[in-house]
């Protein structure tokens, strides 16, 4: 699962029957979520990895953080937000594309 937040941008990916990984390409975004959701966990570096960054947690650490995620969501424009915080401004203009890529999705039925 991707998610496009205002904390940051994470893949979220089930390795095991109760391991999910949030991942990331910068660390600032799992800081972020570390910050929000208060978590003691982790953040490691794979270099070589596609996602860079990633925080190990089970299904119940999991709902917490989405659950702390969505409590946090208080703005009426997701890129209105991203344009307003400073350390996630740099990513409006991809944000943008990936909008207009899906806008065109929707547009042409495919």
């Amino acid at each position: 699962m991707w998610l496009a937040t205002q904390h940051g941008f994470f893949s979220i990916v089930q390795k095991e029957s109760d391991l999910y990984f949030i991942r990331a390409r910068l660390r600032q975004d799992l800081e972020n979520l570390k910050q929000l959701a208060e978590l003691d966990d982790e953040i490691h570096e794979w270099p070589q990895a596609d996602y860079r960054f990633r925080i190990m947690v089970d299904m119940e650490s999991l709902l917490e953080i989405m659950v702390k995620m969505t409590t946090a969501l208080d703005y009426p424009n997701f890129k209105g937000r991203i344009y307003e915080r400073k350390e996630q401004s740099h990513k409006l203009g991809r944000y943008h594309r990936i909008w207009e890529m899906m806008a065109d999705l929707q547009h042409t039925g495919g």
